[in-house]
């Protein structure tokens, strides 16, 4: 499945949270990211990813071990996607760095998550803060085949449409990137 997904910065975060509440109620999470690569950087050269994700919430702990392609379209940034729940983070942990990969950087995400249906699509919005970056973020997505792929990603716009994010607020900048970043300064 490729993730349809367009991510923005929000100007008015308590106008879009509105928004969301009025489709559905938010599901609180932090999201403990690692993300992996081998010693000369070859994967996130070539645009794919490899994460190890941990996620609090009102329910509990649930891990995931998630891999990206590169991206099959440049507006966007749509990666397709593979993802497994796994038992034990620390043991997927050592497996990965037992085959060469080592942690690159290491991130907290603080998430409201709402699922709701749009176009006929399933499709989870989520606001998202980053401690070390300025801001509230706005992440739109629905999973899909490649030839749903233009039509998923307008549905996404006008979702973000609908909640008062703009063209211009889009942005394809990673979150890796700009805490990296954030870390050099």
């Amino acid at each position: 499945m490729i993730e349809a997904e367009l991510k923005a910065r929000v100007r008015e975060p308590e106008k879009v949270e509105a928004g969301l509440e009025g489709r559905a109620t938010a599901r609180v999470e932090v999201y403990r990211d690692t993300y992996f690569d081998l010693p000369d950087g070859s994967l996130m050269d070539s645009d794919r990813e490899l994460r190890v994700r941990t996620v609090s919430g009102p329910d509990g702990n649930r891990s995931v071990l998630t891999y990206k392609e590169a991206r099959v379209d440049a507006a966007s940034g749509a990666k397709p996607e593979y993802e497994t729940r796994v038992e034990d983070p620390d043991a997927v942990h050592a497996m990965l760095r037992g085959l060469g990969y080592a942690p690159v950087i290491e991130f907290e995400k603080h998430c409201q998550n709402y699922e709701f249906e749009a176009a006929g699509r399933r499709i989870l919005a989520t606001l998202v803060r980053v401690p070390e970056i300025d801001g509230t973020f706005i992440e739109v997505e629905t999973l899909v085949t490649e030839d749903e792929l233009r039509a998923a990603l307008d549905a996404v716009r006008d979702v973000l449409a609908q909640l008062g994010i703009g063209q211009e607020d889009l942005t394809t900048e990673q979150y890796t990137d700009a805490v990296a970043a954030r870390r050099r300064s």
